[in-house]
Protein backbone atom coordinates (compact mmCIF):
# COMPACT_ATOMS: atom_id res chain seq x y z
CA UNK A 1 0.00 0.00 0.00
CA UNK A 2 1.36 3.45 -0.88
CA UNK A 3 2.39 5.61 2.07
CA UNK A 4 -0.22 8.29 1.31
CA UNK A 5 -3.00 5.66 1.14
CA UNK A 6 -2.41 4.20 4.61
CA UNK A 7 -4.92 4.98 7.31
CA UNK A 8 -3.08 7.11 9.82
CA UNK A 9 -3.19 6.28 13.52
CA UNK A 10 -3.52 8.57 16.52
CA UNK A 11 -0.92 7.71 19.20
CA UNK A 12 -3.00 9.29 21.99
CA UNK A 13 -6.42 7.74 21.53
CA UNK A 14 -9.44 7.39 23.79
CA UNK A 15 -11.49 4.26 24.47
CA UNK A 16 -14.32 4.01 21.96
CA UNK A 17 -12.26 5.07 18.95
CA UNK A 18 -12.00 2.76 15.92
CA UNK A 19 -9.29 0.07 15.72
CA UNK A 20 -8.17 0.68 19.31
CA UNK A 21 -4.83 -0.84 20.35
CA UNK A 22 -2.59 -0.61 23.39
CA UNK A 23 0.51 1.31 22.34
CA UNK A 24 2.21 1.15 25.73
CA UNK A 25 1.90 1.16 29.49
CA UNK A 26 2.49 4.25 31.61
CA UNK A 27 5.37 3.97 34.02
CA UNK A 28 4.49 6.04 37.13
CA UNK A 29 6.79 8.52 38.80
CA UNK A 30 7.52 12.21 39.05
CA UNK A 31 7.80 12.28 35.28
CA UNK A 32 5.69 9.40 33.92
CA UNK A 33 6.86 7.77 30.72
CA UNK A 34 5.37 5.29 28.28
CA UNK A 35 6.90 1.83 28.06
CA UNK A 36 6.03 0.86 24.49
CA UNK A 37 4.86 -2.65 23.66
CA UNK A 38 6.91 -4.83 21.32
CA UNK A 39 3.85 -5.90 19.32
CA UNK A 40 0.39 -4.49 18.71
CA UNK A 41 -2.25 -5.52 21.25
CA UNK A 42 -5.97 -4.99 20.62
CA UNK A 43 -7.47 -2.87 23.41
CA UNK A 44 -10.35 -5.21 24.12
CA UNK A 45 -12.84 -4.45 26.90
CA UNK A 46 -11.13 -7.18 28.95
CA UNK A 47 -7.72 -5.52 28.57
CA UNK A 48 -9.07 -2.04 29.38
CA UNK A 49 -10.83 -3.46 32.45
CA UNK A 50 -7.41 -4.44 33.85
CA UNK A 51 -6.84 -0.74 34.61
CA UNK A 52 -9.65 -0.61 37.17
CA UNK A 53 -10.25 1.08 39.52
CA UNK A 54 -8.68 3.92 37.49
CA UNK A 55 -9.44 5.02 33.92
CA UNK A 56 -7.68 3.05 31.15
CA UNK A 57 -5.76 6.20 30.08
CA UNK A 58 -4.13 6.31 33.52
CA UNK A 59 -2.51 2.94 32.79
CA UNK A 60 -2.35 2.59 29.00
CA UNK A 61 -1.38 4.76 26.04
CA UNK A 62 -3.78 3.80 23.30
CA UNK A 63 -3.66 4.22 19.56
CA UNK A 64 -6.55 4.19 17.12
CA UNK A 65 -7.48 5.22 13.62
CA UNK A 66 -7.09 9.02 13.35
CA UNK A 67 -10.57 10.53 13.38
CA UNK A 68 -9.46 13.62 11.45
CA UNK A 69 -12.46 15.96 11.14
CA UNK A 70 -14.17 14.42 14.17
CA UNK A 71 -11.19 15.34 16.40
CA UNK A 72 -10.87 18.71 18.13
CA UNK A 73 -7.12 18.75 17.34
CA UNK A 74 -7.44 18.29 13.58
CA UNK A 75 -7.57 21.52 11.57
CA UNK A 76 -8.53 19.92 8.27
CA UNK A 77 -4.93 19.23 7.29
CA UNK A 78 -2.80 18.68 10.40
CA UNK A 79 -3.02 17.49 13.98
CA UNK A 80 -2.54 20.60 16.07
CA UNK A 81 -1.87 18.45 19.15
CA UNK A 82 1.22 17.05 17.41
CA UNK A 83 2.30 20.57 16.46
CA UNK A 84 1.89 21.82 20.05
CA UNK A 85 3.77 18.81 21.44
CA UNK A 86 6.76 19.57 19.22
CA UNK A 87 6.60 23.32 19.85
CA UNK A 88 6.02 23.24 23.62
CA UNK A 89 7.47 20.07 25.16
CA UNK A 90 11.15 19.22 25.54
CA UNK A 91 12.67 16.14 23.98
CA UNK A 92 12.91 13.29 26.49
CA UNK A 93 14.98 10.84 24.46
CA UNK A 94 17.75 11.04 21.88
CA UNK A 95 16.82 7.73 20.30
CA UNK A 96 13.51 7.04 18.65
CA UNK A 97 11.40 4.92 20.98
CA UNK A 98 10.41 1.43 19.94
CA UNK A 99 6.99 1.93 18.36
CA UNK A 100 4.50 -0.41 16.73
CA UNK A 101 2.66 2.33 14.78
CA UNK A 102 5.40 4.65 13.47
CA UNK A 103 4.74 3.77 9.81
CA UNK A 104 1.10 4.87 10.21
CA UNK A 105 1.48 7.44 13.00
CA UNK A 106 -0.18 10.81 12.30
CA UNK A 107 2.33 12.60 14.58
CA UNK A 108 5.38 11.01 12.92
CA UNK A 109 4.03 11.60 9.41
CA UNK A 110 3.41 15.26 10.25
CA UNK A 111 6.24 16.22 12.63
CA UNK A 112 8.82 13.49 12.04
CA UNK A 113 11.41 12.44 14.60
CA UNK A 114 10.74 15.53 16.73
CA UNK A 115 7.36 14.07 17.70
CA UNK A 116 8.86 10.67 18.53
CA UNK A 117 11.45 12.22 20.84
CA UNK A 118 8.64 13.81 22.87
CA UNK A 119 6.04 11.05 22.62
CA UNK A 120 7.07 9.01 25.72
CA UNK A 121 6.03 11.85 28.04
CA UNK A 122 2.58 12.41 26.54
CA UNK A 123 -0.28 11.52 28.86
CA UNK A 124 -3.75 11.27 27.36
CA UNK A 125 -5.52 12.41 30.53
CA UNK A 126 -5.17 16.05 31.52
CA UNK A 127 -7.25 16.26 34.71
CA UNK A 128 -4.37 16.48 37.21
CA UNK A 129 -1.82 17.77 34.72
CA UNK A 130 0.23 20.91 35.17
CA UNK A 131 -0.61 24.08 33.24
CA UNK A 132 1.91 23.39 30.45
CA UNK A 133 0.46 19.95 29.74
CA UNK A 134 -3.06 21.39 29.69
CA UNK A 135 -1.94 24.08 27.22
CA UNK A 136 -0.31 21.43 25.02
CA UNK A 137 -3.53 19.40 25.14
CA UNK A 138 -5.55 22.45 24.14
CA UNK A 139 -7.33 22.56 27.48
CA UNK A 140 -7.53 25.97 29.12
CA UNK A 141 -5.99 25.80 32.61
Amino acid sequence: MAEAERTLRCPSAQPGMADLEVLGVLQPGDQPRVAYLDAPMPATPEILKLAEPVAPMEVFRLSARCEEKRCMHFDGKDCQLAARIVAMLPEVTDDLPRCTIRAECRWFRQEGRAACRRCPQVLTLTGDSDELRKMVAGVTP
